[in-house]
């Protein structure tokens, strides 16, 4: 099975090409998912580019705060001009408070730390400064609360590009 599934994905992009037709070099903005995060991305050479990402969220009982960059590859979709598909990974961290009722005596926090996967579409637009993505990002926390396969990730990012 992993033979035909790398065979799968090594055809796929042969198909649809080996580099990718970025169309600019950085971009700024919010990642729309979970959590809602501030992103930046940098290309560091033509098909190859680092995304951070920091974000927050707060329910009833607990919030957390998490850092985390991957490293994207890009692949040129050439029948629509400006978008790509990308492939990659990275880590992340996450800072986590427990309220009191949540199973556990005292207020409390943890940390706990993820190896991330990437995968997803970025499209910029020709006439705008505006670049789109929307991704999966599956995570594995090596360790502290919901230590190990953490779900999937990702969402929609808006970012506005600089040259």
């Amino acid at each position: 099975m992993k033979k035909v599934l790398f065979v799968f994905l090594l055809a796929f992009g042969c198909f649809f090409g080996a580099n990718a037709q970025q169309n600019y070099k950085s971009a700024i903005g919010l990642r729309f998912g979970y959590p809602l995060s501030v992103s930046y991305k940098q290309f560091i050479s033509e098909p190859g580019a680092v995304e951070v990402f920091a974000g927050f969220r707060s329910w009833e009982l607990y919030s957390w705060f998490n850092v985390g960059a991957v490293y994207q590859h890009h692949f040129a979709i050439p029948s629509v001009e400006g978008l790509n598909w990308y492939v990659g990974g990275g880590a992340s961290a996450y800072f986590w408070t427990y309220k009191d009722g949540f199973g556990i005596d005292d207020d409390a926090s943890n940390t706990s730390i993820g190896i991330l996967g990437n995968i997803g579409l970025d499209y910029k637009f020709a006439n705008a400064p505006v670049n789109l993505s929307v991704d999966w990002m599956p995570a594995f926390f090596v360790n502290g609360y919901g230590s190990g396969f953490g779900g999937a990730y990702g969402g929609l990012a808006a970012r506005y590009t600089l040259k």
